[in-house]
């Protein structure tokens, strides 16, 4: 079995990533994306099983994913959820047409128009771009003046990630949110991340600590993984004053280095193992798949093999 990895930037999260695979005995390529390059027109991908993908880019995850699949390679998380995930317009459609609670949202495509929305949602609201992560180009608005001069800001900018207004309600977190770690159908952990300031991603100083993984907890997390399409994603979870929590977020490549810490977890081997299931099950689709039609080669990750039986 070999096992391809798609990266932009070897962080601890890629590191560890690629131990787990060796302590499995796991054959495994790195694949920088810098490097690549691919010919729509019928270039193979190479040899692989399943390719696991850490692209930071949304793009690059949207489109990567998109050709594996056309050439039958099992990927990590899949296209589907990869495209809902990193848009969070898809992702509030998708948690509401689950039923999953979700913080009050709005979308708007003028500064009227978002005017309109945010003074009918009420003071202070959170206006966030569709794409991005990290915790950037958030703003909180607690007043009409801060709301027209960060409306004409965005649109002076102009581009894509300006032209929407994705406006949120903003919710009275007690200091923290909860991030939920959601394998395949499995919760692999629950953590708090704490911070004096509204925003409270670690990649923005927030302090990770271990949460207890109630039965709420791990429902909306599985649940809210399932509605944008499943794989291996994180799920950010937010309290309102009463202890309901809604689903604010879903990451489709998620960072797990401060988790590792806060839960002493192997957390990438968690991963891995998840990521060697599908490839087991991705061959023996192709498998049956060949023997049902008498096929006489069988393609594995993206190489013809001969088929049982053929010459």
């Amino acid at each position: 079995m070999k096992i391809g990895v798609l990266y932009s930037r070897m962080r601890v999260e890629e590191k560890a990533l690629f131990v787990a695979l060796e302590q499995r005995g796991v054959e495994s390529e790195r694949i920088f994306v810098g490097d690549m390059s691919f010919d729509l027109s019928g270039q193979d991908v190479g040899q692989y099983d399943a390719v696991l993908c850490r692209c930071l880019s949304h793009s690059q995850s949207c489109y990567l994913t998109k050709w594996l699949e056309t050439l039958r390679v099992p990927v990590v998380s899949a296209h589907h959820t990869v495209v809902t995930c990193g848009d969070k317009m898809l992702t509030s459609t998708a948690l509401r047409e689950a039923g999953i609670p979700i913080p009050r949202t709005a979308v708007a495509f003028t500064p009227e128009s978002a005017l309109r929305a945010i003074d009918e949602i009420g003071y202070p609201v959170v206006l966030k771009p569709l794409l991005g992560s990290w915790g950037r180009l958030l703003a909180r608005i607690n007043d009409r003046d801060a709301a027209e001069a960060i409306l004409e800001h965005k649109t002076t900018l102009g581009g894509h990630e300006h032209s929407v207004f994705y406006i949120q309600e903003y919710m009275q977190k007690p200091g923290r949110d909860i991030r939920s770690l959601v394998v395949g159908d499995q919760v692999v952990y629950a953590i708090y991340r704490y911070s004096e300031h509204w925003i409270t991603n670690t990649a923005r100083g927030g302090d990770a600590r271990p949460c207890p993984l109630t039965e709420e907890i791990e429902d909306l997390s599985l649940a809210a993984a399932q509605a944008v399409g499943g794989g291996i994603v994180a799920v950010d979870l937010l309290e309102d004053a009463d202890g309901r929590l809604v689903v604010n977020e879903v990451n489709h490549t998620p960072e797990f280095h401060g988790a590792m810490q806060a839960t002493g977890l192997d957390i990438a081997g968690y991963i891995i193992d998840y990521v060697l299931k599908q490839a087991a099950e991705g061959a023996q689709r192709r498998y049956d798949t060949c023997i049902h039609r008498g096929s006489v080669g069988i393609r594995w990750g993206g190489v013809i093999a001969p088929a049982v039986g053929a010459s």
